[in-house]
Order: C-alpha cells, then structure tokens, then sequence
C-alpha cells in the first residue's frame, strides 16, 4: 500500500498492511534524531522517510499586513497571542502569556485585529499535495479550537467562565476565530482539487483525571461550533481527526454522531483512556491516532519497557484495523534518542498485518 492508502483504510477502520505511523516532537529531540540519522539539522522530510511517516501536511503561508507591535522578550502572532521563553532542564517552550484580551468587552473582541482568509496565499497547495500524493495530507487551515485558542487570549479562567455564562465577548472571540479558520480550509480544500486527505481539529477537553467542562456546557457551546467544521469536511468528503488531550472519552459519543471519524493523542495514563477501554468502548465508530505515551516508558523507561509497552499497545489497538501509531503529543526533549528510536522500529517490526 503506498501511504494514502494505509492510512485512509486505517480511517475507515479496517486492517491495511501494516499500522500507520506519525511523528511530532519538540525541537532538542528532534535534532538528536536527525544526527543519530546522520541527516542534516534542516532536513525534515528526510527524518519522515527514515521514520516511515506516513502522514504530511499542506498550509497557506500568511502573507498579509502586520497585524500586532512588536513586544521586547515576547513572540506575537498575527493573532495576536503573547508568548515568552520558558527554559526547563531539557530545553524550553514558548508560553502563552500575557492574555491581551482577558478583560475585553464585546465591544473590544470586535475591534481586535484578525487575519483575514484573504491574507494567506493557496497558490501552492495544488503543487504541494501533487509533490507529496502517495502521503496522506492535512490540510486544515486551523484546528478551530474554542477552549485553547480563547484560553491564549483571555486566559484559561476567564474562558471557562464565558462559557459558563455566555459571556458575549468570550463567544464572539470563538465564533471570530473560527470562521476565519473555516475560511481558510474551504480555500485550501478547494485549491487541492482533490488533493487533501483529511483535515485536523484540535482541543483539549480533560484533564489527567475527568472532563474540564460539563457535558451540558459541551452541548449547548462546544458542539454547536464542530458541527460546522465537519459539515465544511463533509461537503468535501474528508474525515476528520480530532485532538483531543486528557481524559476526553466522555465526548466521543458526541464526536462519532457529528462526523468525527478519527481521534488523537489518547493518552494512556489519563482516566478512561486507557487502549483496552477506547478498543471496546469506540472501535466500532471511531479509529484512533496516538496512545504511545510521551510522559511514560518513551520518556522515563529502558529500551526494553519501551519495545514491551509498544508491543502491547499494538496488540491491543491493532485488531480489526482502526488504529495510527503515533505519540500522544509531540516528543518531549527528555526523551531519550535510544528509546526513540526503538518506539519506531517496533512500529515497523510489530505493526504489521501481512
């Protein structure tokens, strides 16, 4: 099978020739991968290959006016968000900081300056997905997030709280987002004529141990907005992956009935995640991406705990197809190089179904 194939009989939860395979990382461990590899520190598609990722991804690159000031030791995006370097013994993020628009008004969250879809260029997506054709291809022009990207700017209390109440500000800033977003992934799916195979949402609905809102809230906030977005797939006839962290299984039911098809990270430590229970509870209406832990024998074990805790993830997720191999989140920089390594060549060793 080439890459597109397996993947997409993957999504359509039947057994291909062997597992899909998907990588992210963070960039120390990214590098140390590419030298154990003997490629060169730009060298991206080459470290895929040697992976055997099966997954790529096309984008529009923002080409429009400078939308926000520049701020001295922060990074500002075109949306607006803060971001400030926090080193850690391993090497260090850019976090979310400042939340600009925390204490904003309805009247405030109107005026902000977004991008428009007008200001990205899709001109080269046609020749991208043509260049990458026997991968399978994301092609979303944004996660259409609610929780995560509102939490950037207004801060992740005050976002629960529009939620809860309703807050015009809070939901005008989710529904401003979202419809660039929507924009710009009907323009990216319609410059592919064909050529995208799927298109990403992204939000995190649990924590390690139950659900961050209530179902009710879900319903009557959360739902409402994805439907939209897989309405958009739909009209396009792709699938839709969703990532989702934390104990999130409370909401695939939701996800199945709205037109999700495929769900991400699946944290293995996290309440009700575990492989043996999302198999059982969701195998007939879901497949999955992910549950490879990033925090568990990856980061912290012995090659050994990571080919056994590899192996018994596959033999659990692997029956009846339905499943992509993959990190629940990017791989962290105190993962060692060795035990990286080894969680891809089981993959290729053990995920095989012929």
């Amino acid at each position: 099978m080439t890459s597109k194939e397996r993947v997409l009989t993957t999504f359509a939860r039947r057994e291909a020739d062997r597992v899909p395979i998907d990588y992210s990382a963070n960039p120390g461990i990214d590098q140390r991968l590419k030298a154990h590899f003997g490629l060169e520190p730009g060298d991206h598609e080459g470290l895929l290959v040697r992976l055997g990722v099966d997954f790529r991804g096309v984008g529009a690159p923002y080409v429009g006016p400078k939308l926000h000031g520049d701020i001295p030791d922060r990074h500002v995006d075109i949306w607006g968000i803060h971001r400030r370097y926090i080193e850690h013994p391993s090497g260090g993020y850019w976090d979310y900081c400042d939340f600009p628009l925390q204490s904003a008004t309805e009247e405030e969250v109107a005026a902000w300056p977004l991008p428009s879809a007008d200001d990205f260029d899709v001109s080269g997506v046609y020749e991208a997905c043509r260049r990458q054709s026997e991968y399978a291809i994301n092609g979303s022009g944004g996660f259409g997030d609610i929780i995560n990207g509102n939490g950037m700017l207004r801060s992740m209390e005050q976002t629960l709280v529009d939620l809860v109440t309703e807050e015009p500000a809070g939901l005008l800033l989710a529904d401003r987002r979202m419809a660039i977003q929507m924009e710009l992934t009907e323009r990216i799916l319609e410059a592919a004529k064909g050529g995208v195979d799927y298109i990403y949402m992204g939000e995190d609905l649990g924590t390690q141990i139950g659900p961050i809102i209530s179902m009710k809230t879900f319903k009557r906030q959360i739902r409402p907005r994805y439907e939209k977005y897989c309405a958009l797939a739909k009209a396009y006839n792709v699938p839709v992956m969703m990532h989702c962290c934390g104990s999130s299984s409370w909401a695939f039911d939701d996800f199945a009935e709205i037109g999700i098809h495929v769900v991400d990270t699946l944290q293995p430590e996290a309440a009700l995640t575990a492989p043996e229970y999302l198999k059982a509870r969701y195998g007939d209406r879901l497949a999955f991406h992910g549950c490879i832990s990033t925090a568990g024998p990856v980061a912290s074990g012995t090659v050994d705990d990571v080919v056994a805790d590899c192996r018994r993830t596959l033999e659990i997720m692997m029956p009846g197809g339905g499943y992509c191999y993959a990190p629940t989140h990017a791989l962290q920089d105190n993962s060692p190089t060795e035990n990286v390594v080894a969680m891809y060549e089981t993959a290729h060793r053990y995920g095989r179904y012929v």
